[in-house]
């Protein structure tokens, strides 16, 4: 299995270890911790050796942050984990707080005071997120203290060490664009900027630009690594070696000087000695990083990783390859499906679920010749109120049986060679409840308008997450979330710089790929989400208009659940919507399966729904 559903995190070990990190902040006498949810690339997900925050205070969400004081502690994490933050962190140790009304400087102005000494670990915190920290700390009076060791470390007695997953080539077939070629154009991008040279820190993009993929992280192709690429002449690449084979080695210095990651600050270090011009993002690029440029005599160029855009903008190789992995796991879900609607409710529950839809991704995979690589991320199989967590994970202790008249949320994902998937559908058990139906409907029509949807260019995600949830405002509902992600190829299930979110200022160009899942939580009963996976198509000027319009094409390729939607609510254009999208899942699928019973459920799953 690819998932574990061991229980990670104590909440009863906080107040213990809290007590250690505030006996070793005395020593280095600073007066507050800040301790992020993140790692020296900034990576959402994170190797357990930079899990620092869920080792302190046993939450174990993506996203979040705590601060340590003398004498109390907050812990902050946003609308997706409310519930998960008060059932993983002990209330005696920490106060919770809501991480998007806090803002980057986590409410600082109302828990430090003037000449208090705030100790970060800058390698943890980007130039932006340290930007907000001195601004408030300055408004205040108080000291922003970076710190050449982050005590927590020193207390963490088990800590886990670095991963040494082993180094791939990502093949031409799949990748579509030689890494010189990109390489080359990254080069440009920093000669535009009027830089030097560009410093890369998120392994995403550097696994892009030299068409490699690791194993350093769970459920993520990536290796943790740095780049150097100048605006002429040869790339730096700082890699642990030991990962590195004899033919990924003869492969890579072709494109790179290959150094140890133990050598990245004494090369930051030759460039400001150089006096160069360095292109930095600030929201990417650890603050240690440019901190040691500028002190050395670089110049910070601020601006976008250079990475990111044509990253996200897949070529035709990258567009066909999700195409072909989304059929290829939409049979999987298919066959799950069928599986599930064969089951009794007393034979089933979380975990048993998530561990039969990895089986059949795996069985899938390997009799249609692409084997599944991974899963992209840890499956949410949430049965009653515990879908009513966006985020929950499944573990041996929170599993829940299924009963009549539950819904079951399944978020899941595929990690194939060819592409990245990200799916959710609801399952009902037995008869659905009338208000599990509404709910269920007024989701559905808030995906199909995102589906739907045409947009001049120009258009941001902001613009048009809206559209989304129109019809859940207009019954007094909402969810507190964004509506879609990017997703990357045979990379990262989160990407940006593309998404469809109330912050998502990125305007969509062709090509990006993108997830479309509005939801509905109601705590303590049900949760509803419905997700599938859009690309941007090519503008187009609309028949009788006068402009170039970019619209989505859809992707995952998957049965809606028909028992769970109020026909009554959906218009007529949503209709056509639901049974066209349905008779392109059995046209394409069914190709795909050759179990009898499961192409009948199949059948049956996309009938046409009646026009009334």
């Amino acid at each position: 299995m690819f998932q574990s559903f061991d229980v990670t995190s104590d909440k009863s070990e906080g107040p213990a270890r809290v007590a250690a990190l505030r006996e070793r902040m005395a020593d280095l006498g600073i007066d507050a911790f800040i301790v992020p949810h993140s790692d020296e690339h900034q990576n959402e997900y994170l190797p357990k050796r930079a899990e620092r925050l869920a080792w302190l205070t046993g939450f174990t969400g993506s996203a979040g942050a705590a601060v340590i004081l003398a004498d109390n502690a907050h812990v902050f994490s946003d609308g997706r984990y409310t519930v998960q933050l008060r059932e993983q962190t002990d209330a005696e140790t920490f106060e919770r707080h809501d991480l998007t009304k806090a803002g980057p400087a986590l409410n600082l102005n109302k828990w430090a005071s003037k000449d208090m000494r705030i100790g970060i670990d800058p390698w943890l915190h980007t130039m932006a997120g340290i930007a907000a920290f001195e601004s408030a700390a300055d408004r205040i009076g108080a000291t922003l203290v970076k710190l050449d060791e982050n005590p927590l470390d020193a207390t963490w007695t088990d800590q886990p060490d670095a991963p040494k997953g082993k180094v791939a080539i990502h093949d031409m077939d799949y990748a579509g664009v030689q890494p010189r070629q990109k390489l080359n154009e990254i080069a440009k991008a920093v000669r535009e900027s009027g830089a030097d040279v560009t410093v890369l820190t998120d392994p995403t993009s550097i696994c892009w630009a030299f068409n490699i993929r690791g194993e350093d992280l769970s459920h993520m192709p990536l290796v943790l690594s740095f780049a150097i690429v100048p605006k002429q002449g040869d790339a730096m690449l700082f890699i642990d070696q030991s990962k590195i084979d004899t033919e990924e080695e003869a492969y890579l210095t072709q494109l790179a000087q290959l150094s140890s990651i133990d050598e990245l600050e004494a090369a930051l270090v030759s460039l400001g000695e150089a006096e160069l011009n360095v292109l930095l993002d600030p929201s990417l690029v650890a603050a240690k990083i440019a901190e040691t440029l500028e002190t050395s005599g670089a110049t910070i160029i601020k601006g976008d990783d250079p990475c990111r855009l044509p990253r996200a903008c897949k070529n035709r190789i990258e567009r066909k390859g999700a195409m072909e992995a989304h059929k290829r796991d939409g049979a999987a879900m298919v066959q799950f499906l069928s599986w599930m609607d064969s089951q009794k409710a007393e034979d089933l529950d979380e975990i048993k679920i998530a561990q039969k839809l990895e089986q059949i991704r795996i069985e899938t995979g390997e009799r249609l010749g692409f084997p599944l690589k991974e899963i992209s991320f840890d499956t949410i199989s949430a049965v009653g109120p515990n879908a009513a967590l966006p985020h929950y994970r499944v573990n041996t202790q929170s599993n829940r049986q299924v009963t009549d008249g539950d819904l079951v949320l399944v978020d899941s994902g595929a990690q194939y060679l060819d592409g990245t998937t990200d799916i959710t559908r609801v399952i009902p058990v037995g008869e659905p409840a009338e208000d599990k139906r509404r709910h269920f409907t007024l989701v559905l029509k808030g995906m199909i308008a995102i589906s739907e949807a045409k947009f001049p260019v120009g258009t941001r995600g902001i613009d048009i997450d809206g559209l989304a949830r129109q019809a859940l405002w207009a019954e007094g509902y909402d969810y507190a979330h964004g509506t879609g992600h990017g997703v990357g190829s045979y990379l990262g299930v989160h990407e940006g710089p593309q998404g469809i979110h109330r912050r998502a200022m990125v305007e969509f160009e062709p090509g990006m790929i993108v997830s479309n899942e509005p939801g509905y939580y109601k705590e303590g009963s049900h949760g509803i989400r419905i997700e599938n996976i859009l690309v941007v198509n090519p503008p187009k000027t609309p028949e009788g208009g006068d402009l170039e319009m970019l619209s989505f094409t859809t992707l995952t390729l998957c049965p809606i659940d028909r028992r769970l939607i109020d026909v009554s609510l959906l218009t007529v254009a949503e209709k056509r919507w639901v049974n066209g999208y349905h008779s392109k899942v059995r046209t394409e699928l069914s190709k795909l399966i050759e179990d009898e019973d499961t192409l009948h459920w199949l059948e049956k799953a996309t009938r046409r729904i009646k026009r009334v």
